[in-house]
């Protein structure tokens, strides 16, 4: 695993001695175990990029994933994107299909969210590594109380933002958000097992910008060129 100095400066200054606690000691051990016998994603350079792409002071929105993508060459350390050549895996391009309906753009050949998170949208997974195939691997292992303490600092702030929890897992993190302060956007997931029950026709993307732009933000370009 990454050593915990990789994290960036100003997230490990907003998350103060949270990467000193004996939990995440015991995360980075279990983490370099499981490397030093298992193939485990994203490569050990990639866990923190969502933080490396986003600072803390130009996040305007949090979007939660749960558990990287466990196949060959796609996570890279952002919820819901994969790497440049890889095919676009079934909730993202759920995803990209309510971008169309919603705000008209054109689905990319790729599933590459990077320009997302260059705009300030934080795309955090609860958890931030896997077994090669073998989903949800290192759940309950210290990753979720890391991204949990991610959440609280982030609400914290005085700076509004929007929080966007999309499906039950999501949803259950509502609490640790101050929402007198914040905007939190809900709704179904966008995997092939609950899109139709919710997220299609949901227009989460003009919702968030609506949100934005009440909280004196400029608004996420969400539709991505081709590479």
């Amino acid at each position: 695993m990454a050593n915990h100095n990789d994290l960036p400066r100003a997230w490990s200054d907003l998350l103060g001695d949270e990467l000193n606690k004996p939990y995440f000691r015991a995360l980075r051990a279990f983490i370099a175990d499981e490397r030093s016998t298992e193939q485990v994603f994203p490569p050990e350079d990639e866990v923190f990029t969502a933080f490396e792409l986003t600072p803390p002071d130009q996040v305007r929105v949090l979007l939660l994933g749960q558990d990287p993508y466990h196949d060959d060459d796609q996570a890279h350390g952002l919820c819901f994107s994969v790497k440049p050549g890889i095919k676009p895996p079934p909730s993202l391009a759920n995803m990209y299909k309510e971008l169309k309906d919603d705000l008209g753009c054109a689905p990319p050949k790729h599933g590459y969210l990077v320009r997302w998170a260059e705009q300030g949208v934080l795309m955090l997974n609860a958890v931030l590594t896997v077994r090669a195939h073998q989903p949800n691997s290192h759940k309950d292992k210290g990753w979720e109380k890391f991204t949990d303490a991610v959440i609280k600092a982030l609400s914290a702030r005085a700076a509004p933002i929007v929080f966007v929890l999309w499906g039950g897992y999501a949803k259950k993190k509502a609490k640790l958000i101050d929402a007198s302060r914040h905007v939190i956007v809900e709704g179904a997931h966008p995997s092939p097992l609950s899109a139709r029950s919710g997220f299609f026709g949901s227009r989460p993307y003009s919702t968030i910008n609506r949100h934005l732009a009440a909280l004196g933000h400029p608004p996420i370009d969400w539709c991505l060129p081709e590479l």
